[in-house]
């Protein structure tokens, strides 16, 4: 019987047939490239948002508005003090109200720039709105206690009546109205910081996988054009399309470095920098209320144990240690507890934490003579340890304070910069690696077509 041969494949659709796979190998290997590119471009443009918004534009403004909170606080402790010194004090009173003047200022133009970085949210500019005109009622109010206390030519302590009265009214207004909107700027940016920064810290772990899935299916696509020319035509491989390959792993590999640099950045700036800042700015600015506490005690007897209560309240939002009483938390807080938790209970831990705790603690303790000597009947004493050994002792907290929330913020700083840095650098390389990737794919593509023609 005789065996009929099958026919070989005409060579002609061979030839078609050829060009054809490597025109679609070649495709699949770019749409596989441009999907790594595009991965590459989502991930970075997300961490450079997130960078932004915590770095450049909400995180700024928070702590523009926490010092707001300090300025505006300070203003109503500058003028206690004024009131509290009487005729005794001349060149004192006339440094607080020096004081007084300079945190106004302070407080207008750190009121204009917090309008400024609202940008184009409403609410915010309404709420600027709100604290200047409650601000300018509060100016007229002390500007008339500070002059009826002027020509009352009372001695250190409480003034009379009318100036306490009319004190009250510039206190309340500052403490119900001013301050809670301030804050409250404080909060809207906040929200704002920490939506973003829970956002992109779930992004960016997505978009690493992503671009390491796409760069692993961008070498498998470069890897099987390759194998499929070294093949059918019998040749070793391609440099122009090894160097392709080794292109597109390093972009590979620097893109997964920097979005793993950036999530880390984004924690630091956040978490040790931003969270930190935003704390002992805070701290300060109740600190400083505290203080005016101190002389609002002594200048208005009619509410001195509701001040000496919202003294230990904010001592306790502070630096927490569980106490029923003024004089109980300060003897635990003399006695050296560290169990303290509030405001400062996570930012005292390292080196510049014992300088805080350590002059917060010698301060309570000239605040405790102080009150002593104001219950046993000693007001003009009282008066002068206020404006001596309180003072002094205050002002070695703030230091030590300011000092700290430097250093955090420093470390802020350089996070939001180095992310950057990093996201600039990659976007500067990535268009000379999708050119070069190009010119290569097809500078070892093209020879190959070219023997078809």
């Amino acid at each position: 019987m005789t065996m009929v041969q099958a026919a070989p494949p005409a060579p002609v659709e061979v030839r078609r047939s050829i060009p054809g796979r490597i025109r679609v190998i070649t495709g699949v290997s770019v749409l596989a490239l441009a999907l790594l590119f595009s991965a590459l471009a989502v991930g970075s443009s997300s961490a450079r948002e997130g960078l932004r918004v915590i770095g450049r534009d909400s995180g700024p403004q928070v702590v523009a508005t926490a010092g707001l909170y300090l300025g505006l606080s300070d203003m109503d402790t500058q003028v206690a003090d004024a009131l509290v010194m009487g005729r005794g004090y001349a060149q004192e009173r006339k440094d607080a109200l020096a004081r007084y003047e300079q945190r106004r200022a302070e407080a207008h133009q750190a009121l204009l720039k917090a309008f400024e970085l609202s940008g184009n949210n409403p609410a915010g500019q309404r709420t600027v709105q709100s604290v200047l005109d409650s601000l300018g009622r509060y100016e007229q109010l002390a500007a008339r206690a500070l002059l009826l206390d002027e020509q009352s030519g009372h001695l250190a302590g409480a003034p009379p009546t009318n100036v306490v009265q009319t004190y009250r009214q510039a206190t309340d207004l500052m403490k119900m109205v001013i301050l809670p909107q301030a804050y409250n700027l404080t909060l809207e940016s906040g929200t704002i910081v920490r939506a973003t920064y829970d956002e992109k810290s779930a992004q960016i772990p997505l978009l690493r996988f992503a671009i390491v899935v796409a760069g692993l299916l961008a070498l498998g696509c470069l890897g099987w054009l390759q194998l499929y020319l070294s093949r059918r035509f019998r040749r070793v491989f391609g440099p122009a399309l090894l160097v392709a390959t080794a292109v597109t792993l390093a972009s590979l590999v620097a893109g997964v470095s920097v979005l793993g640099k950036e999530e880390n950045d984004l924690r630091t700036a956040k978490v040790t920098g931003f969270d930190s800042v935003l704390s002992l700015a805070k701290a300060r600015a109740i600190s400083n209320s505290l203080h005016g506490d101190q002389s609002r005690y002594l200048l208005d007897k009619g509410r001195a144990d509701t001040y000496e209560h919202t003294f230990l309240d904010k001592s306790q939002t502070v630096v927490y240690l569980a106490a029923t009483n003024l004089d109980a938390y300060q003897t635990k807080v003399a006695s050296g507890a560290k169990d303290y938790l509030g405001l400062l209970g996570t930012q005292l831990a390292g080196p510049y934490g014992k300088p805080v705790i350590d002059s917060f603690t010698q301060f309570q303790a000239a605040d405790r003579e102080a009150r002593r000597l104001a219950l046993s009947g000693q007001p003009v004493q009282a008066v002068s340890q206020r404006l001596g050994d309180v003072d002094t002792a205050y002002d070695n907290y703030d230091k030590a304070l300011l000092t700290l929330s430097d250093q955090h913020q420093k470390v802020f700083l350089e996070a939001s910069a180095s992310g950057e840095n990093a996201l600039d650098t990659l976007w500067r390389l990535l268009p000379f690696a999708i050119a070069a990737i190009g010119l290569l794919v097809v500078a070892g593509v093209w020879p190959r077509l070219k023997e078809y023609r």
